[in-house]
């Protein structure tokens, strides 16, 4: 029998969750505006739609819940479903605190039930590609990792939800920031040093619309980082550079450009390296290779990654630099 999912949040992430779903396979959606969530059940045979998380978490027809709602009910709503025995693949950044996710890890590891968090970043094909090249050891042993992401938000987002610190946990640091924080952990381990600021330049709202992170491991390797919500062009970048060669991933395709790798091999004699530019125009497949690592975790009993280990790694970084500036 295959696995029946709840959808709690029915909006852009949601349609792209049901789109990516086998059919039927949705059997409750669920959101605070009911109408969202009867749209999407009307896309799904059998489908219920309610309101109600806890109607959604506690259904005996539910085996999975799958959660993209805002940062301050992600936790709460996850809470829930592990404690009622359901798997659960809830969006970045899972929570706005370090507290609520072990909170959550405590619960899911009573429960036994499997926690996956939505670093769907790590599924382009670029970072496929990228991390193949990292662990076939072509790079050699790494040095530092450089990356920027950055979007320049819209008329009005300074009264969006992302803008009120109580529902999104912070600003461009938290959102897009997390990602880049992730992806340099894949490459550079965890981080035993945590130095930089989040501020606030153009958008009138008490949350931050950049931040600068420079993040050290025990070996003294370092990820540079720059995330921005006044970049005005969409930008991502990320850079890892080795003893040995150098990739430089750019793009997530869309408005953020087409999706490439880079990978500069250094020669014996050094000058110009030996470059080799991967391109990816047919867009990713991220969310649909991420779903079904999941639906194999499950299968297999196996512990997620990205899981809860990874998302508290990440917020970990984040509440350092909000303490840093006071936020």
């Amino acid at each position: 029998m295959s696995l029946r999912v709840a959808l709690i949040g029915c909006g852009l992430i949601g349609q792209k969750r049901l789109n990516l779903l086998p059919p039927g396979s949705v059997t409750v959606a669920c959101d605070t505006q009911l109408e969202r969530a009867k749209k999407i059940a009307a896309q799904s045979s059998g489908c219920v739609a309610t309101e109600s998380f806890e109607q959604a978490v506690s259904s005996t027809n539910v085996d999975v819940v799958m959660i993209a709602t805002i940062n301050s009910a992600l936790a709460p709503i996850a809470l829930a479903a592990v404690k009622n025995g359901k798997h659960v693949l809830v969006e970045k950044p899972a929570g706005i605190s370090v507290a609520e996710l072990e909170a959550l890890e405590a619960a899911a590891q009573k429960s036994g039930a499997l926690v996956r968090v939505g670093y769907n970043h790590r599924y382009h094909p670029a970072c496929l590609k990228a991390l193949e090249i990292f662990r076939s050891g072509a790079l050699g042993p790494m040095m530092f990792v450089r990356g920027r992401y950055g979007q320049g938000g819209r008329i009005g987002y300074e009264k969006e939800w992302r803008a009120d610190a109580k529902l999104s946990g912070g600003g461009e640091l938290i959102d897009q920031g997390v990602h880049l924080i992730d992806l340099a952990g894949i490459f550079l381990g965890e981080f035993t040093k945590v130095e930089g600021h989040a501020t606030t330049y153009f958008w009138k709202m008490p949350v931050d619309d950049n931040a600068f992170l420079s993040l050290r491991n025990a070996a003294g390797n370092t990820a540079w980082l720059h995330v921005s919500c006044s970049e005005w062009k969409n930008l991502f970048s990320l850079e890892i550079y080795g003893r040995d060669a150098k990739l430089h991933w750019e793009g997530l395709g869309g408005s953020y450009g087409i999706e490439r790798l880079t990978y500069y091999k250094m020669l014996p004699q050094m000058g110009p390296p030996e470059t080799t530019i991967y391109e990816f125009p047919r867009g990713d497949e991220s969310w649909k290779i991420e779903m079904a690592e999941f639906f194999e975790d499950i299968k297999l009993k196996r512990t997620p990654v990205p899981g809860l280990k990874e998302a508290k790694a990440a917020l970990e970084v984040v509440e350092k630099i909000y303490g840093m500036a006071g936020k």
